[in-house]
């Protein structure tokens, strides 16, 4: 019996190009896709691409192309109604006689005709099967799919259906590793959900006892109402928790990575940092903040911190349930933008960073831009990418040059910002002296009758605080 080749489901990937969309950035938008799809599991055998003015109302691609789809998946590249063909008694009478009279022909053959007819039958039903394996059994989308183009492209391919918005939130599913995360997707999850359930053949229409009238479906909505006000509620508490640790940490100068999926933040964060941070060639490896501090480490601290990477076309709600992990974003006194510098797209992927940071009203933030991945280049690359950002850092988080430089460039950034003041900490308070070189960098320190005196370099912030709080 013929088998497939590859253990992974089977995909194709189905994409409109719109006007207005360059040949490239459509080739960069299926690639992308295909990358979120063998994240999710599924290898990708091909690819359905038709120029439109839009996306067909119905079924997405026009008449030929959907039967271009169908013939890849097994399909009748038509839309039916899904209900079964209701027979008359009559006609139910005569195809059983058919039957009869066919199996009454099949007796009076030779013996010597059944083991060859046997035999042939077997070979074609053996490759009738390996034919079916072989076939895509999922079709990918790269748009959003109302509930009825959903359908109508299951029943027209015969295979199952995922949009672009529903593969990146089973991804998100998948990688969720934290309460809080989990609880974060699950929201998004339920809401991409919700409006697309339907009626399954031949389920319960009516429910018996309370609630009588409501259709299944109803009813798991309503069941999906009410998780959703349990989540939220619980993830309020969740994040009043991370609100007052942000806050216990406002006095200290933090630094957040952001940028495209799968651009090296994580890679940077480890190099560092030199936290374990899981590092994955994959998108969305990371979901879930991680501070830690500059290492090594100096005074005072700088904590760094991971965030969730942004893509095209993320679903809204995603981003409204990541609002708490991307806050770490809003209050960082530094953002490091980083870009895969050996992606074709990476001026695309830039955009929809910055995109993201507006939404949320972090693009004032000072920042950096980081061209990371730079192993990968050309010296001719890498001096292109210099002479249109002077400004940027062209590294790779593998080299340890390369990160000890950036180390140094997030310490200048704040130490540009550093005043100089003499503190006077007398004897009575010496217990409160880890204040001072936990949010200052002491320059000097000598001893007279009236207590400690320091020279030392802070934040303007930091330095009022201290201030006030050793005036005699």
């Amino acid at each position: 019996m013929s088998k497939s080749s590859s253990p992974r489901p089977l995909a194709v990937l189905v994409g409109v190009q719109l006007p207005g969309v360059s040949d490239t950035e459509h080739a960069a938008d299926l690639a992308e896709l295909g990358r979120l799809v063998h994240t999710l599991g599924y290898e990708v055998v091909a690819t359905v691409s038709q120029r439109r003015e839009g996306v067909a109302a119905g079924t997405v691609l026009g008449t030929g192309k959907l039967k271009e789809l169908a013939s890849l998946t097994g399909g009748r590249g038509i839309v039916t109604s899904g209900a079964q063909e209701r027979k008359s008694k009559a006609r139910e009478r005569w195809e059983a006689e058919a039957e009869e009279t066919d199996e009454v022909a099949a007796e009076a053959e030779g013996p010597g005709e059944e083991p060859e007819a046997e035999t042939d039958a077997e070979a074609e039903a053996e490759a009738d099967e390996a034919r079916v394996e072989a076939r895509p059994t999922v079709v990918v989308v790269d748009h959003e799919l109302s509930p009825s183009q959903l359908s109508n492209l299951e029943r027209a391919t015969g295979a199952q259906v995922l949009d672009r918005t529903g593969v990146i939130v089973d991804i998100f599913h998948r990688h969720a590793r934290s309460r809080e995360a989990k609880m974060q997707v699950e929201i998004a999850r339920l809401n991409y959900l919700a409006p697309r359930m339907r009626e399954s053949t031949g389920s319960r229409e009516r429910q018996q006892g309370r609630g009588s009238g409501d259709s299944a479906v109803e009813l798991d909505r309503r069941k999906i109402r009410d998780r959703l006000a349990e989540l939220r509620e619980g993830l309020a508490a969740i994040q009043q928790d991370q609100d007052q640790r942000r806050y216990a940490r406002r006095d200290q100068l933090r630094v957040a990575l952001v940028g495209y999926t799968n651009a090296g933040k994580s890679s940077l964060m480890r190099a560092l940092t030199g936290s374990e941070v899981l590092v994955a060639d994959q998108l969305f490896a990371t979901l879930d903040t991680t501070v830690r501090a500059l290492q090594p480490e100096t005074r005072p601290r700088v904590l760094v911190s991971d965030t969730v990477g942004f893509i095209q076309k993320l679903p809204h709600d995603l981003v409204a349930s990541f609002r708490s992990t991307l806050d770490e974003a809003l209050e960082a006194s530094l953002l490091l933008y980083v870009v895969d510098a050996s992606d074709p797209t990476w001026e695309a992927q830039l955009e929809v960073t910055r995109s993201v940071l507006r939404e949320i009203g972090a693009q004032s933030v000072p920042s950096r831009l980081l061209f990371n991945k730079a192993d990968r280049l050309s010296a001719e690359a890498r001096e292109a990418l210099l002479q249109r950002h002077p400004e940027a850092l062209v590294l790779s988080a593998h080299s340890p040059q390369d990160v000890a430089a950036l180390r140094q460039t997030v310490i200048e950034f704040f130490e540009g910002s550093m005043v100089e003041a003499d503190l006077v900490i007398p004897y009575a308070r010496q217990a409160r002296i880890g204040e001072v070189y936990e949010h200052a960098r002491v320059l000097s320190e000598a001893f007279d009758e009236s207590g400690r005196r320091l020279k030392v370099r802070a934040l303007p912030a930091a330095m009022a605080r201290l201030t006030r709080a050793f005036e005699t």
